[in-house]
């Protein structure tokens, strides 16, 4: 396929003449003539003067930092003078509060330059890393090719990272793997759309799409924080005495319906945007959690939520909860709240899950959620069976559907443990106090959501009630200093008997 130059890219995205170059002329390594040659070769087949061209521009109306690779230079090879070009580019984006939009384009380290060229992935790495720290957006569309020292530096360390349909996308290029090995890779090993689907970047995008999805997501990482409190409704309040009157039982078949609304309703329904991150980044995918940056009405989060549809075919394995982790990570660095949404009829209990680290991965979520440092909301959505089910719970607050509920087993799994048969399940759902408002006596619950009489029967109404719960506490908890934010939950759980 033609391969898009950077400023088909750059003009694609940005504003149209909002472009301003950054760039001073290249100061280039003493090699001899024979690479003054080909250099001056390289600028005049390309019209650039590096494989790397920045500047700023505007998108949307909003400042931005930008970098393409241009493959047409040397193949986009990054030697010393391109590196230091990005270098300087984003240590100037992080002095200047600026958003950082890439697309690299290249076959990766500049042969001609040898080991000093690839050194300086190094200080790549340490420009984008404090670029990062200082909770500053850095987006990534990968062009074909991107291959190399590219990839693994600047091109694989995005906040959110797609790429161009078709794209060959590794870190050992084919020619090379070739001559290493004696055979090439696989036909579509090293293909944008396998990388997808594997967790490895987060997902493929058409070049007119670039400008849409790199605006959205701007909207929602830097959008305003102001979500509403409820205004005083008409409806009439849960009866609480007739909640705790009610059988254990009837919450747990009521989410077990097969027309519940689950975590794909709720997005549909009351999301504004959604921009889906697939994956850990590092080759690692699991479906049963959906994890990205949500903006609903008045505020915006990164969303981490079990997907109870996907959970017929899979259960909830510990791949699931490294993507949950790469989502903590995420809202931390970027200072957006963390909002999660629990759903599951439990975690994998496979032999594959086991030598998967299923017991370590829900220690670490827990230990995390329990300790990051921006401020989260839990939904109990349905269903919440297990560590599956406890390692999205720990919170600033809590909102639990009517009819949610967290027990350490499913009631039949107890009531085969205590009664070697699964036939006192109710007896045992009963015993477990695993209601929403067993939970809410506990304090592991702050609100009661209703379902006017089940979320089956009005998913809209209900997924609408859910997210204002949401936008209530979260209106309460973001002006609440950090330190105290961080007391309180630790005293909330520290009080659970």
């Amino acid at each position: 396929m033609a391969r898009l130059s950077a400023t088909e890219v750059l003009d694609a995205a940005l504003d149209p003449g909002s472009f301003v170059s950054w760039d001073t002329e290249p100061v280039q390594p003493d090699l001899g003539e024979d690479y003054v040659a080909t250099l001056a070769r390289a600028r005049e087949r390309s019209g650039v003067d590096e494989a790397v061209i920045t500047g700023e521009a505007t998108l949307a109306g909003r400042r931005v930092a930008v970098a393409a690779g241009e493959f047409g230079f040397l193949a986009g090879s990054m030697g010393g003078a391109a590196s230091e070009r990005l270098t300087l580019a984003f240590e100037r984006a992080t002095r200047e509060g600026l958003p950082m939009l890439t697309s690299p384009s290249s076959g990766g380290t500049r042969m001609q330059e040898g080991t000093p060229a690839f050194l300086q992935m190094v200080k790549l790495g340490q420009a984008v890393a404090a670029h990062r720290r200082a909770g500053l957006p850095y987006l990534v569309y990968l062009r074909d090719p991107t291959t190399g020292g590219v990839l693994a530096s600047w091109g694989s360390l995005g906040h959110l990272t797609v790429a161009e349909p078709g794209a060959l996308i590794g870190f050992l290029g084919p020619r090379v793997r070739e001559i290493i090995h004696g055979e090439p890779f696989p036909e579509g090993v090293q293909l944008a759309e396998n990388l997808s689907r594997r967790g490895v970047i987060d997902g493929v995008v058409p070049l007119e799409g670039v400008r849409p999805l790199a605006i959205a997501a701007l909207d929602v990482i830097l959008g305003d924080q102001r979500p509403a409190a409820r205004e005083a409704s008409d409806a009439e309040p849960l009866d609480l005495e007739e909640l705790v009157a009610r059988p254990a039982w009837e919450s747990v078949t009521s989410t077990r319906r097969p027309e519940r609304p689950g975590l794909r309703e709720l997005l549909a329904t009351s999301a504004e945007t959604f921009i889906p991150l697939k994956g850990t980044g590092s080759g690692e995918s699991d479906l049963t959690v959906i994890m990205g940056l949500a903006r609903f009405p008045g505020f915006s989060c990164i969303l981490v939520g079990q997907d109870r549809k996907a959970q017929q075919d899979a259960y909830l394995g510990p791949g699931a909860l490294r993507v949950a982790q790469r989502g903590f990570a995420l809202a931390e660095e970027l200072g957006l709240p963390l909002l999660t949404v629990i759903d599951t009829p439990g975690a994998d209990l496979s032999t594959e899950a086991e030598h998967g680290g299923m017991a370590g991965e829900i220690a670490r979520c827990l230990a995390a959620l329990a300790t990051v440092e921006v401020p989260v909301v839990s939904v109990i959505l349905g269903e919440g069976t297990g560590g599956g089910a406890l390692a999205l719970m720990p919170a600033d607050r809590t909102v639990c559907a009517e009819h949610g509920w967290i027990a350490p087993l499913p009631p039949e799994g107890a009531s085969a443990i205590v009664h070697r048969t699964g036939e006192r399940a109710a007896e045992m759902a009963e015993a477990h106090r695993i209601r929403a408002t067993d939970l809410l006596t506990l304090g592991a619950v702050d609100e009661i959501v209703p379902e006017r009489p089940d979320a089956a029967d009005e998913p809209e109404a209900f997924c609408h009630r859910v997210v204002d719960a949401v936008a209530t506490h979260l209106a309460e908890l973001l002006p609440v200093p950090q330190e105290d934010r961080m007391r309180a939950r630790h005293e909330r759980y520290r009080r659970i008997h």
